[in-house]
């Protein structure tokens, strides 16, 4: 099966991250849950750089729904490209989207994923409608 990323989909980040020793499982390539590991890295340096701090008094971003595909193994060593992409702004939702390939294999997807972002006021524990300067970043 393969991730079908949305025409409207709009890259807003790359990020080079070093495959870690320790990243590695037993059968000698990297572990399923690094690959969260990496989409998350790149989901939150993106969003510390367009200003998004989530403040537990106030409202933020809050992953409900997280999935990744696996094309091709990675292994150490080795250092990954992952390009992240957002699309659909609802009233209090987006999309995030995740590429990862070898910096050495340019274009050779080995990996894709994403996940659902719902904008929560934390103190209510309810979903709040996206900022403006937020859905700005996402359209």
């Amino acid at each position: 099966m393969k991730i079908e990323i949305p025409d409207n989909k709009k890259l807003v980040y790359e990020l080079r991250i070093p495959i870690r020793w320790g990243d590695m499982d037993a059968m000698g390539h990297v572990n399923n849950t690094s690959y969260f590991r990496y989409l998350e890295t790149i989901r939150i340096d993106w969003m510390r750089s367009i200003g998004c701090q989530p403040d537990p008094q106030g409202e933020g971003p809050v992953i409900v729904n997280a999935f990744c595909n696996f094309y091709r193994q990675l292994e150490y060593p080795g250092d990954i490209l992952v390009k992240m992409y957002v699309s659909d702004p609802a009233r209090s939702t987006f999309e995030t989207w995740g590429t990862m390939e070898r910096a050495d294999s340019p274009g050779v997807i080995c990996a894709a994923g994403g996940a659902t972002t719902i904008w929560v006021n934390f103190p209510a524990q309810k979903a709040a409608q996206l900022p403006e300067w937020m859905r700005a970043h996402l359209s």
